[in-house]
């Protein structure tokens, strides 16, 4: 699973730590607070900001490296912290192409301001194209008004990036994207979240009532639908992120699950459970189901960190890495239940 990488702040001790921790967050549903601190305190929240803001200039690639070494320790850990990632690799890519308008996005990263994704709501599945919440004109900004979902790191980010849609005028509707600060007046968060298996991510929702978010915080202005260099850079980040935590959680699945066949004995056969055919095809089954994920998703992030053009290309090749991993997950980890049998329902699995 391991490629060469130039950056990297894990340690071996700090993944064992937060692998260590992990079933505890999940079994008390709370925020994954001391593995935060530490990534923070590692430098891993500067991870792919550029070397020239003080962070450690990671790519694309570099980056989807790192976070599959800690997703398969700590899933919802890498989860979480994914957001905060995937806002500063978009603000880099835009700034390595000439374009400043999001450098204040790295300037405040480096001071340490955490930024965290508010795109998911009820009842839209274009997120990011289009939206539930709504933004209205005002002098020196917008107020805005909206429900957002699964706002991963809520109990510490400080900068939530969201959109909402401005219809002030009827004809010519407008995707407005910012990013609004935790102290401003108005914001609710209600703790919704409990969940199987990621409740350490702390996603609950966050309510904008009539919250005021000035231009300074203005990030972009698209018409529905319509795709530009922000954008897309911020679906090639996030879902290769989430791409690779779902590969890296698979793998664990399957890892661990072989390894309770080494251990598993029954009346039936003379040697552990691993001998018998029918678990060494599920092996089989597993390893082939995952390795062209691996092929995909790293060739997805070394064409995006590689400048190739790929015009319109780009969406699907994004989406169908995404989408290759999350289904070659599900059927890895229904092998790797199936395999376990029982033990695969305690925590330590």
């Amino acid at each position: 699973m391991a490629v060469a990488t130039r950056v990297s702040v894990l340690s071996d001790e700090l993944l064992d730590r937060c692998a260590a921790r992990a079933p505890g967050y999940d079994r008390e549903n709370r925020f994954f607070s001391e593995d935060f601190e530490e990534l923070r305190a590692a430098g891993y929240l500067k991870l792919n900001i550029p070397r020239e803001f003080g962070g450690l200039g990671a790519d694309l690639v570099e980056t989807c490296h790192e976070q599959r070494r800690l997703a398969y320790r700590s899933p919802a850990t890498a989860l979480a912290v994914n957001m905060h990632l995937y806002w500063m690799g978009i603000a880099s890519d835009l700034w390595r192409a000439g374009d400043s308008s999001l450098t204040w996005v790295l300037e405040e990263a480096a001071a340490g301001e955490v930024f965290a994704a508010g795109h998911a709501e009820t009842g839209n599945d274009l997120p990011g194209l289009l939206s539930t919440a709504t933004a209205t004109r005002v002098d020196g900004g917008y107020r805005i008004n909206g429900h957002k979902m699964f706002g991963s790191l809520t109990p510490v980010w400080t900068r939530l990036g969201a959109h909402a849609m401005d219809v002030t005028d009827p004809e010519k509707p407008q995707i407005i994207h910012v990013f609004i600060p935790r102290d401003t007046e108005g914001i609710e968060i209600k703790e919704t979240w409990d969940t199987l298996g990621m409740r350490a991510t702390r996603s609950d929702d966050t309510l904008l009532h009539d919250v005021f978010v000035p231009d300074r915080y203005l990030a972009r202005t698209l018409p529905p639908g319509a795709m530009d260099e922000f954008l897309l850079s911020l679906f090639a980040w996030g879902l290769s992120g989430f791409a690779n935590i779902y590969y890296a959680a698979a793998c664990r699945a399957r890892d661990l699950a072989v390894e309770s066949a080494r251990k598993k004995t029954s009346l039936a056969v003379t040697r552990s459970m691993a001998y018998h055919p029918e678990i060494q095809h599920q092996a089989a089954e597993m390893t082939l189901a995952l390795e062209p994920v691996l092929a995909q998703i790293e060739s997805v992030a070394q064409d995006w960190a590689a400048g190739v053009d790929h015009g319109p290309w780009w969406a699907v090749k994004i989406v169908a890495a995404k989408y290759s991993s999350v289904e070659a997950a599900k059927k890895v980890v229904d092998l790797a239940m199936d395999m376990s049998g029982g033990a695969g329902m305690f925590k330590g699995n």
